[in-house]
């Protein structure tokens, strides 16, 4: 059974930052896309990043742009999200996700496998 599991969140004041990690199993890790999204509470989840098999292609939300970076290491199995500059409005719990690489679209939510998830918490 696959699976993603998400670490290093946590809280943080406003301007600090963080590195989200995503340790992927039983799963080929270099045909997959990975993704992060994100759900605060009452909204709706909102696409943060995503990066192609082979880390040649990256893509990010609107609200994050300049202050995020995605990258992975193919080696190890893992696919981090490093945070900057967080402000309160990116409070929420951070998904992790998986989609074949041979799928279109890396926005969208057509992801085959996520993560339980990872709360972070920026304080004012």
């Amino acid at each position: 059974q696959v699976q993603l599991v998400e670490s290093g969140g946590g809280l943080v004041e406003s301007g600090g930052s963080l590195r989200l990690s995503c340790a992927a199993s039983r799963l080929t890790f270099t045909i997959y896309t990975m993704g992060w999204f994100r759900q605060a509470p009452g909204k709706e989840r909102e696409f943060v990043a995503a990066i192609s098999w082979n880390g040649g292609s990256t893509f990010y939300g609107d609200s994050i742009k300049g202050r995020f970076t995605i990258s992975r290491d193919n080696a190890e199995n893992v696919v981090y999200l490093q945070m900057n500059s967080l402000k309160p409005e990116d409070t929420a719990v951070y998904y992790c996700a998986a989609k074949h690489r041979m799928k279109s679209g890396p926005t969208g939510p057509n992801y085959d496998y996520w993560g339980q998830g990872t709360q972070v918490t920026v304080s004012s």
